[in-house]
């Protein structure tokens, strides 16, 4: 049977800013595969009316299917509204600003512009460079573990502002080409862009982070060196068609907040989930070798990213026996299809050992198709790292506050803790 989307087949529409999509996200995401798909739903911010694709094999149709694209420019006419764009814009954003937020960001561009953008980084994130940052990952995690203590407030460490933040940010930092001082500035910058995104107030880190870019890229003209930033100059410099001055700059903008917020946030998640499942727990510390397999689950059941970026039906079509009209403005639901008892058995149920070894993941976490995540294999490797190290360093770490003290980001369709207060033990 097929949904209609405009008919409304579907049923009442969904909000987006239900409280249970942070208090008890599973719960809803179960309510949305019960639902004939594509589920109606209002998102804060955006008039129209959104469809949700919750249901595994409908998330992946979408994600694969490449007549749904993340810029409504890439449609033929000029009638159908980048949404992201006017968001931005009532959020105070000037419409140049946005620029590298959308129109120059390999995250919001479609077919032989992404194809292009995604060729220029992914060499930053082959399988060999990544393996081959794993002493550094690991030295730094060891510094940052043995800094804990001197954090404690009262025997009390927030682990996101002293561990799962910082770790990802120099990580991501070095191989851009970011200088130590200005690290956590990022970081803040960051976390500001995220606050203001879902609060409404005004966007002005943005102003922080274009005019820093810029000087660090004016810097490695002057001096080149062995990272990403170098490696992106070089090419605009040799071919300035390929890779435009605001490319540039979004590219490295992207890099440094996306590289580090989805991260730092898996880590408090999944630290969370495993103090929650002690049996789990055990498991990982009885056998690190069991950290890769962790992590896949982690990200599955706990994954700070529910939801992909909006998508935009190019034409009329069907889809895995749903329909779509051309301007349809779909979110593909990791958090739905990751808990699909269709396919994952007791999705419910943290399971350390689900994954198989040696196999790439069944979950969606990192997204699929052509805009699947470009640094999942340092995502994934951070992670390994961060949660058998932080659990053989403080074997008794535990929460330092009642289940319902900690708070989330009021941000619909992310999983993300303020902070996460720990005593190490």
């Amino acid at each position: 049977m097929t949904a209609t989307a405009d008919t409304g087949a579907s049923g009442a529409a969904v909000d987006l800013t239900d409280p249970r999509l942070q208090s008890d996200p599973h719960g809803f995401f179960a309510e949305l595969n019960a639902r004939e798909q594509p589920v109606p739903a209002s998102f804060p911010g955006v008039e129209q009316q959104v469809l949700l694709v919750s249901r595994y094999e409908g998330v992946r149709a979408v994600l694969s299917d490449r007549r749904f694209v993340n810029n409504p420019a890439s449609i033929a006419g000029d009638d159908v509204e980048n949404v992201r764009v006017k968001r931005l814009m009532d959020l105070g954003l000037t419409r140049d600003q946005a620029r590298y937020l959308v129109d120059a960001s390999i995250l919001d561009m479609d077919g032989e512009d992404h194809t292009r953008m995604r060729k220029h980084v992914s060499r930053t994130f082959t399988v060999k460079r990544v393996n081959a940052l794993r002493p550094r990952v690991e030295e730094i995690t060891e510094r940052l573990l043995d800094e804990l203590p001197g954090h404690a407030e009262d025997g009390v460490v927030d682990l996101s502002r002293h561990f799962a933040y910082p770790l990802p940010i120099t990580v991501i930092c070095e191989l851009v080409g970011v200088p130590e001082d200005q690290r956590m500035q990022w970081g803040d910058w960051g976390r500001r862009l995220i606050a203001a995104a879902a609060t409404g107030g005004q966007l002005d880190a943005l102003e922080g982070i274009v005019a820093t870019t810029r000087e660090l890229i004016g810097q490695r003209r002057r001096t080149p060196a062995d990272d990403l930033i170098t490696a992106l100059i070089r090419t605009h410099d040799e071919d300035g068609d390929r890779l435009s001055d605001i490319e540039l700059v979004s590219i490295v903008l992207t890099l440094i907040l996306a590289g580090h917020e989805t991260t730092a946030h898996l880590i408090t998640n999944g630290t969370l989930a495993l103090l929650d499942h002690p049996d789990q727990l055990r498991l990982l510390q009885g056998d690190p070798d069991l950290g890769p397999r962790a992590t896949h689950e982690l990200m599955r059941r706990h994954g700070p990213v529910q939801a992909t970026r909006m998508r935009y039906a190019s034409e009329d079509m069907e889809v895995d026996g749903m329909r779509f009209q051309r301007g349809d403005v779909v979110f593909a639901v990791l958090g739905g299809a990751n808990t699909d008892p269709d396919v994952f058995s007791e999705p419910d149920v943290l399971d350390l050992t689900r994954e198989p070894a040696g196999r790439r993941e069944s979950h969606v976490g990192f997204g699929h198709g052509i805009h699947y995540c470009l640094g999942a294999a340092l995502a994934r490797q951070e992670g390994e790292v961060a949660f058998t190290r932080l659990f053989e360093r403080y074997p008794n770490l535990s929460l330092a506050a009642g289940r319902e003290e900690l708070e989330r980001e009021p941000f619909p369709l992310f999983w993300r803790l303020k902070a996460l207060p720990v005593r190490l033990g």
